[in-house]
């Protein structure tokens, strides 16, 4: 399967693959966007399989640079898939993702479901 594009409600979803390239370096932001744009998304849902190492180690800040990234380009993101066991062992990131979830521009969901509902209103 490749990353679609996808309405849902009123935002245009660029819902990229599991097996697709990791998210390991800020550059790599760049080709998110770039198909981001090329479809026209105004949201990008990456499943955390596709994210590298040390996207999750705040201390390397990958995270913060791409979330800035996307930010700058107006483009929100999503991240798809359960990450309690990294949240469990590190207090960092569980209130990285806790205030992540209070906002617009970044999001932690376990599942598509969960972005449909949070799309929803």
């Amino acid at each position: 399967m490749s990353d679609i594009a996808k309405d849902i409600h009123t935002d245009h979803v660029l819902i990229c693959d599991a097996e697709g390239p990791k998210l390991a370096h800020e550059r790599d932001a760049n080709d998110l966007l770039s198909a981001a744009f090329a479809h026209s998304a105004t949201l990008v849902a990456i499943p955390v399989a596709r994210l590298g190492d040390d996207f999750l180690r705040l201390n390397t800040r990958l995270a913060g640079d791409v979330v800035q990234k996307f930010a700058n380009y107006k483009v929100r993101l999503a991240i798809v898939g359960d990450l309690s066991p990294q949240i469990a062992q590190s207090k960092a990131l569980h209130d990285f993702v806790y205030e992540a979830n209070r906002g617009q521009q970044l999001w932690f969901v376990k599942d598509m479901a969960e972005l449909e509902a949070r799309l929803a209103g």
